[in-house]
């Protein structure tokens, strides 16, 4: 099992970068495949960005394309989602998932989330 805990979020200007955090527990945190997603009220939960157990493999959702990156580091239980040129359409809440077994980028098959981080983008 893991525990998962967002930060980075916070209040940016049209064009501007954040950086995400996810701070992962558990000693087995390098097995898992690791997601980022998004929420912006009144819509659905959406995948932005996945990255494989080992880091080998990304996904990104067509509208971050060029714009997002997501890494991670084993070492530290971490994972990132370096954000830049951001939009308005880009508000939303933020959330960090973990799954085991094979490589997904669907939504509905994360097991472990965290509680959010909100990011807000004002034109």
């Amino acid at each position: 099992q893991v525990s998962l805990v967002e930060s980075g979020g916070g209040l940016v200007q049209a064009g501007g970068s954040l950086r995400l955090s996810c701070t992962a527990s558990g000693r087995t945190f390098s097995r898992y495949n690791m997601g980022w997603f998004r929420q912006a009220p009144g819509k659905e939960r959406e995948t932005v960005a996945a990255i494989s157990w080992s880091g080998g493999r990304t996904g990104y959702a067509d509208s971050v394309k060029g714009r997002f990156t997501i890494s991670r580091d084993n070492a530290k239980n971490m994972v990132y989602l370096q954000m830049n040129s951001l939009k308005p359409e880009d508000t939303a809440l933020y959330y960090c998932a973990a799954r085991s077994g094979t490589y997904s980028e669907y939504v509905s098959s994360y097991n472990y989330w965290g509680q959010g981080t909100q990011v807000t983008v004002s034109s």
